[in-house]
């Protein structure tokens, strides 16, 4: 690794001063601890930002979901349906409760879970009589999924929905900001997010008596009494005052933010135009994605070098990338569970790359990302340059319009087939 150059991280938080004075406010008022009146302030702001009357101010957005859960009744037992590709946050806490997962395939045009695929599984669970208690859509790497879609599938059954915001705050589907959709919905301001309080998260939704049950089961669901009085098993899942505070200052600033992270996927994307085998997550036309993440496939015949070859040379010039999010019905934690399709979140995974996104990014920075691609392209050796603006227009309008179709081949030739999905098993 060259220690020489400096470290490009994949998603570093990006504050500025304003959360600064906030946390000075909250140590001056000596209110550091869970609660407050920035928690108070900063769940108001919340929730006027993206347009829902009721915010729970979380410790992250995992608790949220687990909340979500709870509140719709997930008991031991149930079965909960969820996206395969995703991180394993939007599936744990399904288990927590003591249910199940239901995986559901990506679809190829926006990589998110496949409605069609969602439908057919209910359609069937219907028919066996055994409908799950929930339906989690994941909004992947800042891009809604297909709302309208999903509720039908959802509403036919009566099975409610939760939507796990967490990497897609600033996001809209059909002008509708992301987190507005089913019963409620959970963001996370985890360090690596569009903006963060260090850890936290938020629990968000349109029915009050739900939201402030989320409250009450994460303060410990402490009853009303002069004395500690518990009816019932809650959480510490509070986020605490100073934490909230930084939030307020980086709420401040959000479309600043998701304004640079789409620069920062345009430039990418203009730069890399004309390198063969490399294709972008497509961008879906019913909304407008926040780009938490820019993210690529390699085609590995096409391209010339594997996706894993451009990791270790990224790793090697000290720069963070990742790899796509690891399908939930491959991991060894959810083994057993039923999924339904599974190829295409493989084939992601198998080759796709999250790129250095953070909105604090240079355009020397990115050129720096830009460079390694482009050197370990055999095809791009020779007169080419790493830059946005080496582009002609003509080439910057094939790239918009190559972007806009996802390719059938996401990857080339498989290596290997998918191994039959096992029969569904409770989880130990």
């Amino acid at each position: 690794m060259n220690h020489t150059r400096k470290r490009l991280y994949l998603s570093p938080p990006h504050l500025g001063s304003a959360e600064a004075d906030f946390v000075g406010d909250a140590f001056a008022s000596n209110w550091i601890a869970p609660l407050g009146p920035h928690v108070d302030a900063f769940e108001r702001e919340f929730a006027r930002a993206i347009g829902v009357p009721h915010a729970a101010a979380l410790s992250s957005g995992t608790a949220a979901l687990h909340l979500a859960l709870r509140l719709v009744g997930v008991q031991p037992g149930d079965t909960v349906i969820c996206p395969t590709l995703t991180f394993c946050a939007s599936a744990n806490p399904i288990v927590y409760e003591g249910g199940t997962p239901v995986f559901i395939d990506a679809d190829s045009a926006t990589w998110n879970i496949d409605p069609g695929l969602l439908r057919a599984e209910l359609d069937d669970c219907a028919k066996r009589g055994c409908l799950p208690k929930a339906v989690i859509a994941v909004d992947l790497y800042g891009q809604c999924a297909d709302y309208d879609a999903i509720l039908e599938a959802c509403a036919r059954y009566d099975v409610p929905l939760i939507e796990d915001a967490a990497e897609a705050l600033g996001a809209t589907y059909r002008g509708r900001p992301a987190g507005t959709f089913g019963a409620c919905a959970a963001f996370s301001f985890n360090g690596n997010k569009i903006i963060t309080t260090s850890g936290g998260g938020m629990l968000v939704g349109q029915d009050p008596i739900l939201v402030e049950r989320a409250r009450f089961l994460a303060t410990q669901a402490r009853d009303p009494a002069p004395h500690y009085e518990h009816s019932q098993v809650g959480y510490n899942y509070r986020l605490s005052n100073v934490l909230a505070a930084i939030g307020r200052g980086q709420l401040a600033v959000l479309s600043e933010r998701v304004a640079a992270r789409r620069r920062i996927f345009d430039y990418y994307r203009e730069a890399l135009a004309d390198v063969p085998g490399l294709d972008f997550m497509p961008q879906a036309p019913y909304g407008q994605s926040n780009c938490w993440l820019t993210c690529i496939t390699i085609d590995r015949e096409r391209f010339g070098t594997s996706r894993n070859e451009i990791l270790h040379a990224m790793d090697m010039d000290n720069i963070e990338v990742r790899p796509v999010w690891k399908p939930l019905h491959l991991q060894p934690a959810f083994a057993g569970c039923r999924a339904r399709g599974g190829d295409m979140a493989q084939q992601l995974f198998e080759c796709g790359l999250c790129l250095p996104s953070g909105s604090a990014m240079t355009e020397d920075d990115m050129d720096r990302v830009i460079a390694v691609i482009r050197r370990l392209c055999p095809h791009c050796r020779k007169g080419a340059r790493g830059s946005a603006g080496a582009l002609s227009s003509q080439t910057r309008k094939a790239a918009v319009a190559t972007f806009a179709e996802p390719a059938a081949r996401v990857c080339g030739p498989r290596t290997q087939t998918s191994k039959p999905r096992v029969p569904h098993m409770p989880l130990p």
